[in-house]
């Protein structure tokens, strides 16, 4: 015996808090991208020749990845479900994760290899003065108060997102705030390196930079890892990548509840925000009417918004790498 019923929801259908919490983070990301737009222009009046300053300012520019793919992505996830595209555009949410993933994780270890041939090559940057009002100033003053100031930015919208993010079920807002909030790394390690110069020691300089790279090789890579673990459908995790999700447990505890149910398993996977679920289930009785699988499905998906595609199939035996409810 193999009855099924599906239920397929489209992404208008989110409830006020979610669409409060997608505005906000439309918000956030175009004033990130406007404020790192403004750094970017005034890091590159006062680089120098710090290999650190380079970095961070590079790591400026690799930021606008994320923050560009997520605004992007929302043109698609929004739209129905098709013949072509029968599960609907969700995971172009999960393509831009990978995307921005691959984008820091390649351009980090360009950066890594810079820096680290720099220091084995022992290149001994100079920074040199420029006048200002009419004295005479060390430029590495000026890197230092710019790399200062710029950091505060990060610390404000970095939290803001990360807060966002599990409103959403958004790995990719997540990522992009998790990298914003160690973003004062990149500025501390910059300015330790400028300084370095200014006392004698070069060596300090590539060495902030080799520490800037390994940061961003460690975004990318973290980021790239959990991109294509939910395009190769793993197993529904948290909105940080870190835990199976909660929605697993909550489903198999409804399932525990429904009488006409010996014994039931699902499988949940990430579509991007959403979550298709398969749920099988051995009834009580050996006939199930399809008004009764009906019903469960939608049940099920009353249980939460992410829950969008939900298929349940009534059968004899149920598959043995799912989550059981036995």
């Amino acid at each position: 015996m193999t009855t099924a019923s599906m239920r397929q929801h489209s992404h208008e259908q989110l409830p006020e808090k979610q669409r409060e919490a997608r505005r906000s983070a439309i918000r956030w990301q175009i004033f990130t991208i406007a404020y790192t737009s403004v750094t970017i222009i005034v890091v590159a009046f006062v680089l120098g020749n710090s290999q650190a300053m380079k970095t961070a300012w590079i790591e400026d520019m690799l930021s606008l990845v994320p923050q560009i793919v997520f605004l992007l992505s929302l043109l698609f996830v929004q739209r129905r479900p098709t013949k072509k595209h029968p599960y609907g555009w969700h995971r172009v949410m999960g393509v831009g994760h990978l995307i921005a993933g691959v984008a820091l994780l390649a351009v980090g270890l360009i950066l890594a290899v810079e820096a680290g041939s720099g220091l084995l090559a022992a290149e001994h940057p100079t920074i040199g003065t420029i006048v200002l009002f009419g004295h005479t100033v060390w430029l590495g003053w000026i890197m230092v108060a710019v790399m200062a100031v710029i950091v505060a930015g990060p610390l404000i919208y970095g939290p803001a997102k990360a807060k966002l993010a599990p409103v959403l079920h958004n790995k990719l807002l997540y990522a992009d705030g998790d990298m914003a909030k160690a973003d004062w790394h990149t500025n501390a390690a910059s300015i330790v390196g400028v300084l370095g110069i200014g006392a004698g020691l070069w060596w300090l300089d590539g060495v902030a930079a080799l520490f800037i790279s390994v940061g961003i090789v460690v975004d990318g890579f973290r980021n790239t890892s959990i991109a294509l673990q939910d395009l190769m459908d793993q197993r529904a995790r948290s909105a940080n990548g870190k835990d199976p999700h909660s929605l697993v447990n909550e489903v198999l505890e409804f399932l525990a509840g429904v009488p006409w149910v010996a014994d039931a398993a699902l499988r949940m996977r990430d579509q991007g925000q959403v979550f298709h679920v398969e749920v099988f289930v051995e009834p009580q009785q050996s006939e199930v009417s399809l008004e009764q699988l009906a019903d469960l499905s939608a049940a099920i998906a009353r249980i939460d918004w992410k829950l969008n595609d939900v298929v349940v199939v009534a059968t004899q035996e149920l598959p043995e790498h799912a989550d059981r409810l036995s």
